[in-house]
């Protein structure tokens, strides 16, 4: 890489560092808090906030704030409109939903983290909040942790050995050695369970997804609240969450192979 190339992937870089401080931020961040967030010097940070509000990819607020702009949602919609694993998902979520009327994920696994790709929403007049675009950790949902049971070893100890244990509950897995033995059952079940890792009051049972050489994996997952969901009902969606991720796996195996 000459240094042409590592200029401009150093500045490519740091303006997604910009962009993901303000995005993952639950509240909305001025210069300073970001400054604080930041390895940037001041005017590097200004410059790159600067360029990013001029190329609508941040927004400054009334009060002088920093939120996601308008050129983002395009992007997003135009990625998620076009994706070719989501559209061949969708209508398996739907059958999943239909069997349950709890509310269906598909996640896809980044690094250490889950993206939920798609959603369908529970018909239950009590429902969960999540979002499609949000992340949450490998380690204490069920998508993350039937993701990871996917893996090979080698690159399953990688990842666990760049996550921070944070306990989320009094249920979340403490450590690795609890994650692996963890990941040691899905892998002879076929499932993951959430029983209320991430979220007090929200249990999930999930199942992997993933490429026949497994450098693309995700998982799919039936989700809600414990008080209507019991161990037992998990237990009794084990099955239809494994064979709907059976299914677009074999969808994939057709509609992304390549062509002759």
């Amino acid at each position: 890489m000459d240094k042409t190339q590592e200029n401009s992937t150093g500045t490519l870089g740091k303006a997604l560092e910009v962009l993901n401080i303000v995005a993952s931020s639950p509240v909305p961040l001025r210069f300073t808090d970001v400054l604080k967030l930041s390895d940037q010097p001041r005017g590097t940070l200004h410059r790159q906030i600067s360029n990013l509000i001029e190329e609508g990819l941040l927004a400054m607020n009334r009060d002088h704030s920093y939120g996601l702009g308008l050129r983002l949602l395009q992007f997003a919609s135009k990625a998620w409109s076009s994706n070719e694993f989501r559209t061949i998902a969708e209508p398996h979520l739907q059958i999943l939903h239909e069997q349950t009327g709890e509310t269906v994920h598909l996640g896809v696994l980044r690094g250490i983290e889950v993206i939920y790709l798609d959603k369908v929403e529970s018909r239950q007049s009590v429902r969960m909040y999540s979002q499609i675009g949000n992340t949450a950790p490998v380690y204490c949902t069920g998508v993350g942790k039937a993701a990871l049971s996917a893996l090979s070893d080698d690159e399953l100890n990688a990842r666990i050995g760049l996550i921070e244990f944070r306990r989320f509950t009094a249920s979340t897995l403490p450590d690795a050695k609890a994650l692996l033995k963890e990941i040691d059952h899905i892998r002879v079940e076929g499932n993951a369970y959430d029983r209320e890792e991430h979220e007090t009051d929200i249990c999930c049972v999930a199942a992997p997804i993933y490429s026949h050489n497994r450098h693309f994996v995700a998982g799919i997952s039936v989700t809600g609240p414990a008080y209507r969901i019991t161990p037992e009902i998990l237990t009794s969606w084990a099955g239809i969450t494994r064979a709907a991720a059976a299914a677009i796996m074999a969808n994939m195996a057709t509609q992304l192979s390549p062509r002759a």
